[in-house]
């Protein structure tokens, strides 16, 4: 979102609730990964995966597989993107802003893994760079439990 633009209206109790309602548990594929959401707002949202032995890419150095980043960060984009729309759209109910989110998906993805993914826990965060009518962008970045940049990520989304 522009960083000249006002602050956006917090989200409803409702929305946040049905949103990690859809999120955590109806996407099969988070549950797998144990994406929890963190915090969202418009301009930002935040993710936690807590690293488990399904998610190891490689035993000997016990570290996170770069399938998960990948996931994890595209979900997170995606999240990003849903958070803007949420937002741009407030004159709704929160319900009916929720039914906006069938059509939207990953037509573009690129993941840069920096360093090796090794930590109990990730940070995964993601913003919009810019919303339009029919795609939305995004930058994500997946961080180790002192903070440290492992990997980073652009995405686009379909969302007409």
């Amino acid at each position: 979102m522009s960083k000249s633009a006002a602050p956006a209206k917090p989200f409803e109790p409702e929305f946040i609730a049905g949103l990690r309602m859809i999120f955590e548990e109806r996407i099969a594929f988070n549950q797998v990964l144990g994406l929890k959401i963190i915090s969202m707002e418009a301009e930002r949202v935040v993710g936690r995966i807590d690293m488990k032995p399904e998610l190891i890419g490689h035993f000997a150095h016990n570290r996170i597989h770069g399938g998960v980043i990948s996931a994890g960060l595209d979900a997170m984009g995606g999240l990003a993107v849903i958070a803007a729309i949420g937002a741009r759209h407030m004159d709704e109910e929160p319900l009916q802003r929720l039914h906006r989110f069938a059509k939207l998906g990953t037509i573009d993805l690129r993941i840069d893994y920096l360093r090796p993914g090794i930590g109990t826990h990730f940070e995964l965060r993601a913003e919009v760079l810019r919303l339009g009518s029919r795609v939305a962008s995004t930058r994500m970045e997946f961080l180790g439990p002192d903070g440290t940049l492992m990997s980073s990520g652009a995405a686009a989304y379909i969302v007409s």
